[in-house]
């Protein structure tokens, strides 16, 4: 039989409690209290628990539960002095009462203080906390009654002054009728505890916070740096008969030529045969020549010596000294000047070179690899490129495969991406629909891998947290597959390439462009830049494309870079 408590005792709690509500403030006693909505309470509850996950939000919740229930043992022995061991420990569900958390019947509390005794059996009604959690949750599998375990604990450790274990065998929040507590020492609990202790230990969230903080800001600067060797992802064909290739390679140090368009990934490649070769633990030094103004290009890859010209006031090495024992990576090797292949040549054939401005011959070890997205071919013939300096590049030509036709590599691609830029900038997202990566899958890719990895950051940084990437947020200005109509329809008229099906494609492609107001100057400038995408650059086969000669393409092309 559940004993009950009076709160209209020689102690009143309520005439202890002192409402100012000119000043804005509650007093229980000499504590200051606070009213909060349980509503608030249930949010806060819930927010805790989605960020820091039940195990954690169930520690912090109890830990807070004990800290009341201490200070409350605290001001029980303050108000009552002269009490019997009994009348405090029923102070403590008389508090719990006036502070609104839960109604307290004890059916047995059984307390010796002096000795250290204690046994505690007590019903709990209308719990706040099994109220909001059913709300936000559900019912849960365990006692979800985290606060007022936590105070239970620490009132009666504190009377009792020993460690004082309560456990909640029956929880509304399991659907039970109601919530019964059971509290005794933690020596005679039977069993392990230590799954209930865990949760009165402190968790040094902040700590493990800033270390992750410190973990999220090494993978930004991470990925902000280029893309790691052996990072390459994909299984096409193609692929991996390159990467068979690049395996050869790195098991000597012959001279590599890697060919293929812009946006294939050459330097990705590059760094991997270095990763994979003998000269790994050396520098990767990596030059764009068409990025450097010609009259630099030379000092960027031999050096300059003091006074070599005006501005020269310190000598310092280029590329070629700075990857000795190395790999030298030349992307657009094909923009070099006369000069800079002259010298270029002499360090292939001799392995020494000069700085500017210095006459000391310097010795060099350095592993070559080349990249173009030109024929260098077409280059010799058209005398812009050395013969001799081709020959010696062109010892172990690799093409790398362009992205359409690594379709099947397209998923891996989209979630290297997704995990990359996700990560860089702090957002959270599922993943992109079912139509979005059959947009991805069925676009041409002019821009190859870069444009993709473009497209993905875009979309992750324009989609809202916790929302799937869709079609307009990788393509916002022009659909790549045909919209309002049923997929079955689509794929039928995309299999079939029938004038009939081509107009209705094309149609559709034209009422697009119309209802998102797209400028015809802007569809015009894209078509064209399409064109010289899947032309490698030549005007003349992307004015075939077009229906146009090439000084016809060539005058739209200056018409639309002119601002």
């Amino acid at each position: 039989m559940a004993i009950q408590i009076d709160l209209s005792s020689e102690f009143n709690l309520p005439s202890e409690l002192n409402l100012s509500l000119e000043e804005g403030r509650i007093h229980l006693s000499d504590q200051r209290m606070i009213m909060l909505h349980i509503g608030a309470m249930g949010s806060l509850r819930k927010e805790l628990i989605e960020t820091l996950g039940i195990e954690r939000a169930r520690g912090l919740l109890t830990r807070m539960g004990y800290a009341s229930g201490v200070r409350d043992a605290k001001l029980a022995r303050k108000l009552m002095p002269n009490a019997s061991d009994e009348e405090l420990m029923l102070m403590g569900p008389k508090l719990h009462m006036v502070e609104g958390i839960v109604k307290v019947s004890p059916i047995k509390i059984d307390v010796d203080i002096a000795n250290g005794r204690y046994f505690g059996d007590l019903i709990w009604e209308h719990s706040y906390e099994a109220d909001v959690h059913i709300e936000q949750f559900g019912v849960h599998t365990e006692s979800v009654c985290w606060t007022q375990i936590g105070y239970a604990t620490g009132y009666t450790s504190e009377i009792v002054g020993r460690f004082i274990l309560y456990k909640e065998p029956e929880c509304c929040g399991m659907g039970d009728r109601h919530c019964r507590n059971v509290g005794k020492p933690v020596e005679e609990w039977e069993g392990n505890v230590e799954e209930d202790l865990k949760y009165f230990n402190p968790d040094h969230i902040a700590d493990q916070l800033l270390k992750l903080q410190e973990e999220v800001a090494h993978l930004r600067y991470s990925l902000d740096e280029e893309t790691a060797p052996g990072d390459m992802v994909g299984s096409a064909p193609l692929f991996l008969k390159t990467c068979e290739m690049l395996k050869k390679a790195g098991e000597s140090n012959v001279t590599v030529l890697l060919l293929g368009e812009t946006g294939v990934g050459k330097e990705m490649f590059a760094r991997a045969l270095h990763s994979i070769s003998s000269r790994a633990e050396r520098n990767f030094i990596a030059i764009n020549c068409a990025a450097i103004p010609e009259s630099l290009i030379e000092s960027e890859l031999f050096g300059v010596e003091k006074g070599a010209y005006t501005g020269a006031q310190h000598s310092r090495p280029g590329r070629f000294e700075r990857a000795h024992g190395g790999t030298l990576f030349l992307d657009e090797v094909g923009e070099l000047s006369p000069a800079a292949q002259a010298k270029l040549l002499r360090v292939l054939q001799e392995g020494e070179f000069e700085r500017i401005g210095d006459s000391r011959t310097r010795k060099v070890n350095v592993r070559l690899v080349a990249a173009t997205n030109v024929d260098l071919q077409q280059a010799v013939d058209a005398g812009k490129f050395r013969a001799d300096l081709y020959y010696r590049l062109n010892i172990f030509p690799i093409l790398i495969p362009a992205l359409r036709e690594r379709e099947d590599d397209i998923p891996a691609l989209v979630n290297r991406f997704l995990e990359k830029y996700t990560a860089l900038h702090g957002k959270r997202t599922p993943g992109i629909t079912e139509r979005a990566l059959r947009a991805l899958r069925n676009y041409d890719w002019p821009g190859n891998i870069r444009e993709l990895e473009n497209i993905i950051e875009r979309g992750v940084i324009i989609t809202a947290n916790d929302t799937h990437i869709d079609l307009p947020n990788l393509f916002p200005e022009l659909s790549v597959e045909p919209a309002a109509t049923a997929q079955t329809q689509t794929s039928t008229l995309a299999d079939s390439p029938s004038p009939q099906n081509s107009g209705l494609l094309f149609d559709r492609m034209l009422d697009q462009i119309l209802e998102q107001n797209i400028p015809l100057g802007t569809v015009e400038n894209r078509l064209l830049d399409r064109a010289v995408e899947r032309a490698r650059g030549n005007l003349a086969s992307a004015g075939r494309m077009l229906g146009l000669t090439r000084p016809q393409m060539a005058y739209r092309l200056k018409k639309y870079s002119t601002p």
